[in-house]
């Protein structure tokens, strides 16, 4: 791949180590299939699996998946007290899913009856609590308050109630419960900056935190800085969650997505040493990447400069990782910084790079590909130059035998500078110089 003649079968070979299209190295990719819907929805539980699948109907253009999506919110939202989602469910369904999913007055009613009769009896139990300066109690009734409101789906009501509690709380596992409960609601709600606030709060009080808790405020804050695109932050909070978290935390999110999270944050914003010593070499993190293995075989593709074989596992991933809650708005910028960052790996141990070449591994147009170096060459990302008539980039290395002489010269110019000084101390001490200036004193 060399401009004068040099293109030798051994360059040839890393070349396509490098991303090629040799069957010999490309890996079988598994299939981009249609999300299972069934199989997704039993990865959560409560509030977090009915929001999602109404996502998915939202965003799906496959109306069987769409109503798949909506026949099992609706089961699974006539399993609470939420009425009025329910009705927003109903009415997303308008009719489309036969009489047995449509809106069920008699149901409405019973669960309002009953929540009326619960407000109340709570209601009454908290001002007798309140009469008496009964302070754990007040605690627990300002609990049961916030989760009478969270069943009901008045989120803003239930977050209140919770954060009272913190007024009441005696010990430190006290200020975790009510944190934790502060950040599902936050979540829920969408108020990640509240999220990265308890976590916080939750996190002074580490005498108290159990393994399976830390795992879970790793995971949220996760969460919170995934939706402030801070990849690079991101990504180290999924990867220090433990595997302690397993099913524990369903309500908010699976293990499935700390491997998918954390591995597309890593991939977007860790060099190569950090992408070995804290991902592939993380065996903490491995066994959530066990369960992903599209995103387990993306990362050693893209570490192994696999280019060809990880843009087929970015690419069977997309459709399915734009159906997410919580990644639909970053794939895009993922996504590209995973590519840009692939170009660069791809071209920094060459000397020229024929871009017909790099252009059949980046399944892309020489011109399109010409664009996107031409953009990263700007940005300095890239230390090269483009060769637009023969379609070759030539990369700038620094003149090595220069730079040698430069430092020789700065090594050479500090020798004389310490000979000298030595000189001077020498010959101060020799006329005792500093003796008879301290005897004029």
């Amino acid at each position: 791949m060399e401009g004068e003649n040099e293109a030798s079968a051994q360059m040839i070979d890393e070349i396509y180590s490098n991303g090629g299209d040799d069957s010999r190295r490309h890996r079988p990719i598994i299939n981009g299939e249609q999300l299972d819907i069934e199989a997704y929805a039993a990865l959560y539980s409560g509030r977090t699996k009915i929001s999602r699948l109404l996502f998915i109907a939202n965003r799906c253009d496959n109306v069987s998946m769409q109503l798949e999506a909506l026949r099992m919110a609706y089961d699974e939202v006539k399993k609470g007290e939420n009425t009025q989602l329910f009705r927003e469910v109903v009415q997303k369904i308008d009719g489309r899913l036969g009489q047995s999913y449509g809106n069920d007055s008699a149901w409405i009613e019973a669960v309002e009856r009953r929540a009326e009769q619960k407000k109340e009896k709570l209601e009454t139990e908290l001002n007798a609590y309140r009469t008496n300066l009964i302070k754990e109690s007040i605690r627990m009734g300002y609990n049961d308050f916030g989760d009478f409101y969270y069943t009901h789906g008045a989120l803003g009501d239930a977050f209140k109630n919770y954060v009272r509690t913190r007024d009441y709380c005696t010990t430190s596992k006290h200020i975790i419960h009510m944190c934790l409960n502060a950040i599902l609601v936050s979540i829920e709600m969408g108020q990640f900056i509240h999220v990265s606030s308890y976590v916080g709060k939750a996190e002074q009080n580490s005498e108290a935190l159990e393994p399976i808790t830390v795992a879970k405020l790793r995971a949220a804050a996760g969460l919170a800085l995934l939706e402030a695109k801070k990849y690079k932050l991101a990504a180290r909070k999924f990867l220090e969650t433990g595997h302690e978290l397993g099913n524990n935390y369903t309500e908010v999110i699976a293990p499935q997505d700390i491997a998918t999270y954390g591995g597309l944050c890593a991939l977007a914003s860790f060099d190569r040493a950090e992408l070995k010593s804290k991902v592939i070499d993380n065996l903490s993190f491995r066994n959530f990447l066990e369960l992903v293995p599209e995103v387990r075989e993306l990362i050693h593709d893209f570490y192994s400069s696999h280019y060809a074989s990880c843009l087929d596992y970015l690419g069977n991933l997309k459709a399915n990782l734009l159906l997410d809650i919580h990644l639909h708005d970053h794939v895009e910028m993922l996504y590209d910084e995973i590519r840009h960052k692939a170009l660069i790996q791809y071209t920094h141990p060459f000397v020229s790079v024929d871009l017909g070449m790099m252009a059949n591994a980046f399944k892309t147009s020489v011109a399109g590909l010409e664009k996107e170096l031409e953009a990263l060459i700007t940005d300095n990302q890239i230390q090269a130059r483009i060769d637009s008539h023969n379609k070759i980039l030539y990369a700038r290395h620094a003149d090595q035998r220069n730079a040698t002489f430069q430092r020789v010269l700065q090594t050479g110019n500090e020798f004389d500078r310490d000979v000298r000084a030595m000189l001077l101390r020498a010959s101060l001490i020799k006329h005792d110089y500093n003796l008879r200036s301290s005897r004029k004193l």
